[in-house]
């Protein structure tokens, strides 16, 4: 008896059944578009390979390098790397434009103060038991998201943390919720959920990053990194808080008016109080003549608001676009920190903050589109650690943060902390104590944010002699621990920026390569964009690899933790 040849009947069954599979309703491939690089066309009724949609590693060694990107070369910047974004007049990052730029509406400024606006602000309290817990972290997350085509300037980087054997690392991510499956959420979940909606097209307003740290970031150009990543990535929304004039002379002017005249600037670093206490920015600028100024290039942005202190005997300070008065605020001389908001008519291009007289004060301007994208408030301040962050006027954090909506609070501190315990004018005692009532402060004002705490570089001792060789700085390990330790038992992620630029020796083979200024101790050029590159692979890989690896629970309960505010110490005992 002679068996029929069926296999190509099989073979046509098969083919019909994958058809079904991709034309009936309810059978469609179920790996979401945005799996795919995000400069990929349009994802079809095709399913993607299995390795596209494998969850990838949890740690960043092992995560592989973005691919590099298809679009045209962009660009170098002075420094010999190519930027990720090309530069507008003030040497920021263009954005992209808004849908509604030209619809401005026609509400008047209003002014109110810190105070009014806290409670004006205040979340509502939503019961514990009322909450939707977010899917946990061991549903694998991680597969339904892609790390961003890399950047040329990225791919430099990574050739340059090659050479200076910086091998990177990971964010410790601790569990803040745990459940019977796993992890419901992170000490970073809001800020990763918050990128998904960026990703998915679901969010409608920006994503803030509030990053507050020490003179490693005021330079703007560790941040700068970090930003033009995330906005590759996930899309830019705006310049966001901005100073009216510079911290000092000299410096770049990323955070500030592309032109200013008659401010003088006053920070919480400085050794003995200022008169005023702070906003969130850590700086506020007085008046020094009548009619200073500053000028802020506009691209876009709907509207606008004005932070100023309400000083006694302080001039008006106006605000105006192309000439058009919009706003003039009307001191009280209570003292108070205060908010002008203002409306921007569409097509303007420059925005002016004016000090009619002597002794006005301003703390800052935002200005930022009602478009989802990224936005970054560098917020740092040379000299600054967590003691002299005491300084900041709790009814400006808290109206100010509120008003930011920041979906991740970033600290950048340590290296300060690590020379202060070596000039034995601090402790470790007090380091935790500070540090513990700045993240407390901060999340109190924020509560619906991430946290995340970035460690101190290498660092070596003082009194080094030329020609000598380089010796680490006696506590800095110690003052890592620390940190690490109060960050993940405050709920808050950690990046140790030590271990990753590589350890002890780092700064020896940064300063050979030219990377470190005459101090030893701030970087410059390329090796402030090294670690930038370092701080934002880790986010944008630990956001990638969410529920690879099960979160570590915490260390203790932040609730149990005693309130507290801090050490008490007075600033002027911290030079």
């Amino acid at each position: 008896m002679k068996v029929p040849d069926v296999s190509r009947g099989l073979r046509r069954a098969g083919l019909l059944a994958v058809l079904a599979g991709a034309l009936l309703p309810g059978c469609e491939s179920r790996t979401p578009p945005h799996r795919f690089p995000l400069t990929t066309a349009p994802a079809t009724d095709s399913a993607p390979p299995p390795e596209a949609s494998a969850a990838r590693p949890a740690s960043v060694e092992a995560t592989p390098a973005r691919p590099a990107s298809a679009q045209p070369a962009q660009p170098a910047s002075h420094d010999g790397v190519a930027s990720a974004q090309p530069a507008s007049h003030d040497g920021v990052a263009s954005a992209q434009p808004s849908s509604g730029e030209a619809a401005t509406s026609a509400r008047p400024a209003t002014s109110e103060s810190a105070r009014e606006l806290t409670a004006a602000a205040a979340p509502t309290v939503v019961p514990s038991s009322a909450r939707v817990s977010a899917p946990a972290r061991s549903t694998g997350r991680s597969a339904f998201r892609a790390l961003p085509p890399t950047t040329e300037r990225a791919g430099h980087l990574h050739a340059l943390a090659t050479r200076l054997k910086a091998p990177g690392g990971a964010v410790e991510d601790p569990c803040v919720e745990p459940s019977d499956t796993g992890c419901a959420r992170s000490a970073l979940t809001p800020f990763f959920r918050a990128l998904d909606g960026l990703l998915e097209g679901t969010a409608k307003t920006p994503t803030v990053i509030a990053a507050f740290g020490n003179s490693l970031i005021a330079g703007d150009r560790i941040v700068d990194v970090v930003r033009d990543e995330l906005v590759a990535g996930f899309g830019h929304a705006g310049r966001g808080a901005l100073l009216v004039d510079r911290m000092a002379p000299y410096g770049g002017r990323s955070r500030t008016a592309a032109v200013s005249n008659g401010w003088q600037p006053r920070t919480l670093g400085e050794l003995h109080a200022p008169p005023h206490p702070f906003g969130i920015t850590g700086v506020y600028h007085v008046a020094t003549e009548n009619r200073a100024r500053g000028r802020f290039k506009l691209d876009g942005e709907p509207r606008g608001t004005l932070w100023w202190k309400d000083v006694k005997g302080a001039g008006r300070l106006v605000v105006s676009v192309d000439g058009t008065v919009l706003a003039r605020t009307e001191p009280q001389g209570d003292g108070a920190s205060r908010t002008t908001s203002f409306d921007l008519p569409a097509g303007a291009k420059w925005l002016d903050v004016t000090a009619e007289g002597k002794g006005a004060i301003v703390q800052g301007v935002v200005l930022q589109k009602d478009a989802p994208g990224v936005v970054l408030d560098m917020l740092g301040v040379p000299s600054a650690d967590a003691t002299l962050y005491a300084r900041l006027e709790e009814d400006a954090l808290k109206a100010q943060l509120a008003q930011r909506d920041p979906k991740l609070l970033l600290f950048f501190l340590g290296g300060n902390e690590s020379k202060r315990l070596e000039w034995k004018r601090t402790d470790l005692s007090t380091v935790r104590q500070d540090l513990a009532a700045l993240l407390r402060r901060a999340r109190a004002a924020a509560p619906g944010s991430a946290c995340m705490v970035v460690g101190p570089m290498d660092a070596v001792q003082d009194g080094h002699a030329k020609g000598k060789p380089l010796t680490q700085r006696p506590f800095l390990e110690a003052a890592i621990q620390a940190e690490r330790e109060v960050a993940l038992a405050e709920g808050c992620g950690f990046f140790n920026l030590y271990t990753a630029m590589g350890g002890a020796g780092s700064l020896a083979r940064f300063h050979q390569a030219g990377f470190m200024h005459e101090d030893l101790v701030h970087p410059r050029g390329q090796g402030l964009d090294l670690l930038g590159q370092l701080v934002s692979d880790a986010l944008l890989a630990g956001w990638a690899n969410e529920g690879a690896v099960p979160a570590p629970a915490l260390t203790s309960s932040r609730e149990d933790a005693p309130a507290g505010s801090g050490s008490g110490q007075t600033a002027e005992a911290v030079p």
